[in-house]
């Protein structure tokens, strides 16, 4: 019999994560029964203590927030890609012990929309300057050819963007949020803020749209994703990265070649429709 091999989620607030779900049903499709992914409550002072704990059997971590940073100096190395956000999303912990961070966010959201079809852009439009922000920049960085504006509510915000920009290589205009309308006539429009932040923005979608991605996923869809798909545009959620994201996350840690994208996702959409 295999020996048992255990992952899990790690943040807070954590009782909404729908990773448990994704990684359970790659698990039961790839026949995985020894392996068991659960979530915990952990804080960024509860952090050194967890995985100080973590023993042969633990295979994977994912973080959320507010541990994508804190997570960093407890590792013995992280990815480039996961060095260019200064965020790890993801950990895989070798048969030596050593702890291996990486961010599985970005080719996510590219891999998000490849699927809709969506591969080079010229020009693209953030709402929003978090730390999801940056990674839509480090995402945007391979598929935009032209300049991202980026539309936020303050100019510390912006500053903080151009910078994100010019680490990552891209060129980043800066816009006032009272403005961001205007982002609706970009080829690919990245909303990265929370529920609720652009609903009164929903009004004002123009009659072409291209293709907006929203990382939002519940709930779903959001007043803006439903405007736009009333005219025509393309639309990529939040469960879309999610589900790609845990693709990725799920392959690392189990060392499978491809993990059940579909599987995945047809979780995900029936625990969203039993909220």
């Amino acid at each position: 019999m295999a020996a048992a091999r255990r992952a899990a989620v790690l943040g807070s607030p954590i009782a909404h994560s729908l990773s448990p779900v994704l990684h359970r049903a790659a698990y039961t499709a790839l026949g995985l029964g020894h392996w068991t992914y659960d979530r915990f409550e952990v804080d960024e002072p509860g952090l050194p203590g967890f995985v100080r704990e973590l023993d042969d059997s633990w295979a994977g971590l994912s973080l959320t927030m507010p541990l994508k940073r804190a997570i960093i100096p407890l590792l013995d190395g992280i990815s480039e890609t996961a060095a260019s956000v200064e965020a790890v999303n993801t950990v895989v912990l070798a048969e030596d012990g050593s702890l291996t961070g990486d961010n599985t966010d970005i080719p996510g959201m590219i891999a998000a929309l490849r699927e809709r079809g969506v591969e080079k852009v010229d020009s693209a439009a953030v709402l929003g300057a978090g730390a999801t922000a940056s990674s839509a920049l480090a995402a945007l960085a391979r598929i935009c050819a032209g300049p991202v504006t980026a539309y936020v509510r303050s100019e510390a915000r912006a500053e903080e963007m151009r910078g994100w920009g010019d680490r990552l290589g891209v060129e980043v205009r800066t816009a006032a949020w009272e403005d961001a309308a205007e982002a609706f006539t970009a080829p690919l429009v990245v909303a990265t803020t929370p529920a609720g932040t652009t609903n009164a923005l929903a009004t004002g979608v123009p009659d072409t749209v291209g293709t907006l991605f929203d990382v939002l996923y519940d709930p779903w869809p959001t007043p803006l994703a439903a405007a736009w798909s009333d005219r025509g545009g393309k639309v990529v959620g939040g469960l879309d990265l999610l589900v790609h994201q845990a693709v990725l996350q799920v392959e690392q840690m189990t060392g499978v070649p491809r993990a059940p994208l579909a599987a995945m996702r047809a979780a995900g959409e029936e625990a969203l429709a039993a909220r």
